[in-house]
């Protein structure tokens, strides 16, 4: 079955909407026609079987003067909120015979009949309404183009229709506009999407927003017919078949509308103008994340910890403008989303097994400020059950860093900073993506829980196993490799990462190329051998080195080693080429080990 939602301009010289979802709310096609002929080319395809066709525009009229009754019974519950319908009589023009949308109807030939149980049917719904409702709107969303609204106005009232209709993947029924999960035949419903989304945010100018909002209007309209075949208990039909009707979801009794003149209390701040001042800063905030992420990744390097990957972003226009929307109760979540919201920035930092977690956690409370620290799995633990497992930090510059050139684009910022496993990282993606997507049959929703939670419960005790793995391996040492011999004259780093877990058995694993790296530092030196290697280390005061390093998190081997040789050689291995990029450092580092500040 498919739900089709046609925003119908009211003649043939200006775009018509046009929007397809599955029987699942997975968006397949949104376009634009002009012609009778093209808006029924594009559409009957999906109109040949089960389908319902809402249209934004009348299909009946009948009365020769003012409003249909459906229109004034829609107005008296909807019209404080500026979501009333405007008078459509046989005086004008457009509905003197047949309206557009009737003769559209009647060509494809669909049961315009709101009250019929046919397979293929069409019904008549208005947009703003239907928002006011599913969204909990205090007032309409102001992106249609009219005298006193600007460009930046216009693109932030429409950006932040974007987002809340992404937001509905996790309503019941869903819509999936954004289907990264890439389900059979939503490909093309997805890249349309993209599509829109990417040029509200650059539009330069309203025209181009009107190109849009035709397309956006016709989605709305799409979700509206999936909404009444799929909750009826909540849609209302004002008026009727013999007068004229309109569709839309019931009003929430609860609702109140903004008083006129302000949108929100003056304590909280308009979503709408926080959207355009986030959309202005995004393209500095992605810069920001990218410099986090070589901040991050540079620590981690630099105290020779071992992990998969640090990844970060910044939110995009979209997905701010949804969060920043969230009602509870009709109330805002968010006073002042651009305070409030602290995701704006995100790092995330995925790692081979959980002790190394903590370890991260560790070093970045020694090295940056930490604003807040939340252990989502202790918390899910907390509740006596298994889940979404991830350590949240909320970080920024320490202010050694916040007084250096280099990390201007940071000062008075923050990013949260997600760590993992690779495990947990796996069961949230995929969590993720059938949740969130909203792909669960209701009929299998309590199974899914169940299997969600088993998979979770299966995980942790996998990450148990990997880290009892590890701490296994370090309490000896294995035999040589009898990998065959290269020309390599470096140590070989399989045989280097053994020998250190044996050097240094409290010592957390390296990343594995970087353990090629510290052996072309070792050769460099001029030691081929790990006896050679062995004599070199045997001096070294451990002890006295890890008191002045004072190191307050645990180093991995190769930091452990790295610092050994710079005791051991001193100025000649900060000398060193493959030492070039980081002397500096390697200079403070050594004025420490000697007993300096």
């Amino acid at each position: 079955m498919y739900f089709v939602g046609v925003d119908l301009a009211w003649g043939d010289r200006n775009p018509t909407g046009i929007a397809v979802l599955d029987e699942d709310g997975r968006l397949l096609q949104v376009s634009a026609a002009r012609t009778d002929d093209e808006i029924i080319e594009a559409v009957a395809p999906f109109c040949a079987d089960e389908c319902v066709v809402a249209v934004d525009a009348p299909l009946i009229v009948t009365n020769a003067t003012g409003n249909r009754p459906a229109e004034a019974s829609l107005n008296r519950d909807f019209a404080r909120f500026d979501a009333g319908a405007h008078p459509s009589n046989t005086t004008k023009p457009e509905f003197r015979d047949q309206p557009r949308g009737a003769r559209i109807a009647a060509r494809l030939g669909l049961d315009m009949n709101p009250r019929s149980g046919r397979a293929r049917r069409a019904i008549e719904v208005y947009p703003h309404p239907a928002m006011v409702a599913l969204f909990r709107l205090g007032r309409t969303l102001k992106y249609k183009h009219k005298p006193g609204r600007d460009l930046e106005q216009l693109r932030a009232e429409l950006i932040m229709l974007v987002g809340l209709l992404e937001g509905l993947a996790t309503a019941d029924p869903p819509l999936v506009v954004d289907d990264h999960a890439g389900a059979a035949g939503a490909a093309t419903g997805t890249r349309a999407w993209g599509t829109l989304r990417t040029a509200v945010e650059r539009a330069g100018r309203k025209s181009e927003l009107r190109v849009v909002e035709d397309q956006v209007d016709a989605v709305v309209c799409a979700y509206v017919a999936l909404f009444a075949t799929r909750r009826p208990e909540l849609t209302t039909t004002y008026g009727d078949f013999e007068t004229g009707y309109i569709v839309t979801p019931t009003l929430p009794p609860d609702l109140v509308p903004t008083p006129r003149g302000r949108r929100l209390t003056p304590a909280v701040r308009d979503p709408a103008s926080a959207v355009r001042e986030y959309a202005e800063l995004q393209p500095e905030l992605q810069v920001a994340a990218d410099q986090f992420v070589r901040l991050v990744t540079s620590i981690l390097d630099d105290a020779g910890i071992n992990y998969l990957s640090v990844t970060g972003r910044a939110k995009s226009v979209t997905s701010f403008a949804a969060k920043a929307g969230r009602a509870v109760d009709g109330r805002p979540l968010y006073i002042d989303p651009l305070v409030e919201i602290t995701d704006q920035i995100g790092v995330r930092v995925i790692t081979y097994v959980h002790s190394d977690v903590q370890a991260v956690v560790d070093l970045l409370d020694d090295q940056v400020i930490v604003h807040d620290d939340r252990d989502l799995g202790r918390e899910t633990a907390s509740e006596g059950r298994f889940g979404y497992a991830s350590r949240h930090l909320l970080v920024g510059l320490d202010p050694a860093r916040e007084g250096q050139p280099a990390y201007e684009p940071l000062r008075g910022r923050r990013a949260q900073v997600q760590i993992r496993t690779v495990l947990q990282h796996a069961w949230a993606e995929f969590e993720h993506d059938i949740r969130y997507k909203g792909s669960i049959p209701d009929d299998y929703v309590s199974e899914f829980d169940r299997r969600f939670t088993l998979a979770a419960g299966l995980l942790e005790l996998a990450d148990r196993e990997f880290s009892t793995i590890r701490d296994r391996l370090r309490e000896g040492v294995p035999g040589p490799s009898h990998e065959p011999e290269d020309d390599d004259p470096r140590i070989n780093p399989r045989e280097l990462a053994a020998f250190l877990a044996g050097q240094y058995a409290d010592a957390g694993w390296s990343r594995t190329e970087h353990y090629a790296w510290i052996a072309g530092l070792v050769l460099e030196l001029g030691i081929t051998s790990l006896a050679e290697l062995g004599d070199i280390l045997r001096p070294v005061e451990t002890e006295t080195l890890m008191d002045r390093m004072e190191y307050r998190y645990p180093p991995g081997a190769v930091r452990r080693l790295d610092d050994a040789l710079l005791w051991a050689y001193g100025d000649a291995y900060v000398d060193l080429h493959g030492n070039a990029d980081r002397a500096a450092a390697l200079r403070a580092r050594l004025m420490r080990m000697r007993g300096g500040a």
